[in-house]
C-alpha cells in the first residue's frame, strides 16, 4: 500500500489519475497540491489547497512514495511567457525538489514530444529545462512520460487545439504518423500508475507517443 502525491490533480490529466488513484486499492492515501479544490471527498484523500510561491508553508507536506506530476498550462491561459514558465517549470521543479529532499523515492513527470533544452520553440524548451534538472535530483526512480496532443474535455475550449486533433486523426493513416495521433487524457494517467506498477524498475524511464498506449496494454 502506497501513498500518492499529485501536483496538477484539477488538469486534464491529473484529474483521472486522481480519480484512478482512489479507486486503485495498490494506494491507500493520495495526497494532491491544488491552488483549487478538487471538490472530491474521499477517506484516502488529503487535499492541500497552497500558494506555489509560499514552499515554506506547505514543503513538510510533500511525502509519500512517489509524486506524480501533471501541472501545465499555455501561455494563452497564463497571460506572458514568464507567466507560463512559472507554472511549466518553476512550480514543477520545485516541488520536485522538495519531495526529492523529503525522501520520496519515485518521480513520474508528464513532460512533451520534442522537449529539448536547445529547443527555439518556447514551450519545448523549458519542458525539456524541466526533464534535464529533474533528472538531477536525488530520486531512486524517476519516469517522463512524452505523450502526443492530448484529448478529453478540458474546462476552457481550445479552438487550436481541437483543429490540430482533427489534423492528426486525419493523417493517422499514413505511414509513420499513427504514432503522433491524440491520446486521451485518461490513457496517460493510465499509464503513470502501471509504470509505477512496471516489476521491472530502472533509475530511469521514458516513454513516447504509441510507448505509452503499450502501457495500457
Amino acid at each position: 500500500m502506497k501513498t500518492a502525491i499529485i501536483a496538477g490533480a484539477t488538469g486534464l490529466v491529473g484529474s483521472h489519475l486522481l480519480k484512478q488513484l482512489l479507486n486503485d486499492q495498490g494506494f491507500n492515501k493520495v495526497i494532491v497540491f491544488v491552488r483549487r479544490s478538487t471538490g472530491i471527498s474521499n477517506p484516502k484523500l488529503t487535499e492541500h489547497i497552497i500558494n506555489f510561491d509560499d514552499p515554506e508553508k506547505w514543503k513538510g507536506q510533500v511525502k509519500g512514495d512517489v509524486l506524480f506530476s501533471t501541472l501545465g498550462t499555455t501561455i494563452g491561459q497564463a497571460g506572458s511567457k514568464e507567466a507560463q514558465r512559472k507554472v511549466d517549470y518553476t512550480y514543477q521543479y520545485e516541488i520536485a525538489r522538495i519531495a526529492s529532499d523529503n525522501q520520496v523515492p519515485e518521480y513520474v513527470l508528464v513532460s512533451t514530444p520534442g522537449a529539448s533544452p536547445k529547443s527555439w520553440i518556447f514551450y519545448t524548451r523549458i519542458r525539456g529545462e524541466l526533464d534535464r534538472d529533474v533528472k538531477k535530483l536525488g530520486f531512486k526512480r524517476i519516469i517522463i512520460l512524452k505523450p502526443s496532443l492530448l484529448a478529453g474535455k478540458r474546462e476552457n475550449r481550445r479552438a487550436g487545439e481541437e483543429l490540430y486533433a482533427q489534423v492528426l486523426n486525419g493523417l493517422k493513416w499514413l505511414p509513420g504518423a499513427r504514432k503522433y495521433r491524440p491520446i486521451h487524457a485518461e490513457v496517460v494517467a493510465v499509464a503513470m500508475r502501471n509504470a509505477v506498477k512496471n516489476p521491472i524498475k530502472k533509475s530511469f524511464e521514458e516513454y513516447a507517443l504509441d510507448e505509452i498506449f503499450t502501457l495500457n496494454a
